[in-house]
């Protein structure tokens, strides 16, 4: 076999729809076949949906997922080598491949290298595989691999390509998604195949699974390194791709590198490789097809469609139709509310305008604007009566206490209870609209605007929701949301003439400082070196060392930053470690 078609079957899994996930599995056996595919790659864990976590506690989740691969493979033709991600069980349960002809299992792998760290806990679950595998197939091997054996210079794959003179890596994965990720996964990948002379297939999970969003973006590329096809970002994709052998056959002549690593290998490195042998011909005839290769987003579109798949996958499977969000007339909530209506449709979110007694009147426009361009349903709720009777309420202990951050919160606390009021009568999510620098700095109200089911731009900081801003309405060829938006400084409206700025730096500043010492863990000295003013660096990391307690009574939102709060970034509350003391 000269040319081998590969059919990459990126699909969005559902965790814990192990009936849902097997239909789809097998709706996507039936293309490759009309394809005339010869291999048939599924993401990691496919059958389950990736991350079960504590799901995989439970014994008879693992039966009957083990269950649904014994009819999945009823499906699979003697024309076909599918490849499917499971949970196995032997003795213990394993991270693992099922390689399918022929109507039977006639290989499993278990991933070798278990990633434990950042928003990963496999080792928590799993025990690790200790082989390698290799599936051979007329004249044709198949190195199997999942996800982060693919990471490493060595393990599996090189084992693979080396001992078991593997021309195909196929990786099966669930690589979660952040920014500029496609661009640092495509170089790993890329060195893969060249250090080891071998076309790599690698298969990527799509969709929003609570915290975590995973792009697709399913790559094959030849043994120098090239790509040859890449599939669709934050959409379900079956990428079909011919691949030519022959040329990696002719490139491991001509390299000496590997004619000396061979020399190298040990009896005791072959043990640690199995070679399965399935009875295959090539086929003769077959559908004519171009090898695709979808272009990469650029990076402000590329985090929008995070955005917006996550916040669809996260309502349509939970069963919600429908979001409410409070319509400040700011930057933050005009952008959730545009994301909503591409997530859910326009028919399907309600925007409510809360004017308190500190509401500015161009706000007000502005909200009420953003909803017509939008074409949402728009309520308006004031909220003045209702803080008066707080503050009449409190006056005898209050007394003549000075306004403050009190007086403050409370008009934020009665907005959140008349989201959620409208929540439980209509069963409408309330979709929060705080971002990354907000959460970071504390600048937000626990019970507030923090109230609610799913915080769209947690992971967001204030410079980029500009940028996602200004996208929406190029993207849309006119003005959703108003110019006015954009220009006026950002305010709370909490208190007369209240800006932002009054307690944050500039954003531009207070983002650069929050991406060193949240995503990077730079010391404060090490932040001032770059230039930053030591007062300034100072106070923002005292705020968001503070604040954990808030973070952490926040709604679930999607991680499109390399390092988010949360599963991420894991501070404990009680933390007397203090590299921020007033000089």
């Amino acid at each position: 076999m000269r040319n081998v078609r590969i059919a990459l079957a990126q699909i969005n899994t559902t965790v814990g729809d192990i009936e849902g996930n097997k239909q789809k599995i097998i709706e996507f056996i039936k293309q490759a076949v009309s394809y005339d595919a010869d291999v048939l790659l599924f993401p990691e864990m496919s059958i389950t949906g990736y991350p079960p976590e504590d799901l995989l506690f439970k014994t008879h989740f693992i039966q009957d997922n083990i269950k649904a691969l014994e009819e999945i493979v009823q499906y699979v033709p003697k024309s076909l080598i599918a490849v499917v991600g499971f949970v196995d069980m032997d003795g213990d349960i394993y991270n693992s491949a099922a390689v399918i002809n022929d109507g039977k299992v006639i290989a499993k792998y278990h991933k070798n290298y278990l990633p434990n760290y950042g928003v990963f806990d496999e080792m928590r679950y799993f025990q690790k595989g200790n082989k390698a595998l290799v599936i051979q197939f007329g004249d044709v091997r198949m190195g199997i691999t999942i996800c982060e054996d693919i990471w490493y210079p060595g393990g599996p794959a090189r084992a693979e390509a080396l001992y078991g003179d593997a021309q195909i890596l196929a990786n099966i994965s669930a690589s979660p998604y952040y920014q500029k990720k496609l661009e640092w996964r495509e170089k790993m990948l890329s060195t893969r195949a060249n250090d080891n002379l071998a076309i790599v297939a690698y298969v990527n999970l799509v969709g929003g699974q609570d915290e975590l969003v995973f792009d697709g973006a399913s790559l094959v590329l030849d043994e120098s390194g090239k790509v040859l096809a890449r599939g669709k970002q934050f959409e379900e994709d079956l990428l079909v791709v011919n691949v030519d052998i022959e040329g990696v056959n002719k490139a491991r002549l001509k390299d000496p590198r590997r004619r000396q690593d061979k020399l190298l290998v040990t009896k005791e490195d072959l043990e640690t490789l199995e070679i399965v042998t399935i009875p295959f011909e090539a086929k003769t005839q077959r559908k004519e097809i171009t090898n695709r290769t979808e272009p990469a987003l650029p990076e402000v579109e590329e985090v929008y469609n995070a955005l917006v798949i996550s916040l669809r996958d996260y309502m349509r499977k939970n069963g919600m139709k429908e979001a409410v969000i409070g319509l400040s007339g700011g930057i933050d909530s005009s952008l959730v509310a545009c994301i909503a209506v591409d997530a859910i449709g326009k028919e399907n979110v309600i925007g409510v305008s809360m004017p308190g007694p500190f509401s500015s009147e161009h706000s007000k426009e502005d909200a009420r604007l953003l909803a017509e361009n939008l074409g949402i349903r728009f309520l308006t709720i004031p909220i003045v009566e209702v803080y008066e009777t707080f503050l009449e309420t409190l006056k005898p202990i209050f007394k003549d206490l000075p306004f403050d951050t009190t007086e403050e919160n409370l008009q934020a606390r009665i907005r959140g209870v008349i989201l959620m009021a409208l929540s439980n009568k209509f069963g409408w999510l309330v979709l929060t609209t705080g971002n990354k620098s907000e959460s970071a700095t504390g600048y937000s109200t626990l019970y507030g605007d923090t109230a609610g089911g799913y915080a769209v731009i947690k992971d967001v900081y204030k410079t980029m929701v500009y940028k996602l801003s200004e996208y929406v309405n190029q993207k849309a060829g006119r003005e959703i949301i108003p110019q006015r938006v954009f220009i006026k400084p950002p305010s709370a409206e909490l208190r007369e003439n209240q800006t932002d700025q009054d307690k944050l730096p500039p954003y531009e500043i207070l983002d650069q400082i929050l991406e060193l010492y949240v995503e990077e863990d730079m010391s404060i000295e090490e932040i001032v070196n770059l230039g930053f003013e030591e007062k300034i660096v100072r106070e923002v990391v005292r705020m968001v060392n503070i604040n954990e307690y808030k973070r952490r009574q926040t709604p679930p939102g999607p991680k499109v930053r390399k390092r988010a709060f949360g599963k991420d970034r894991r501070l404990p509350i009680t933390n007397g470690y203090r590299e921020y003391k007033r000089k």
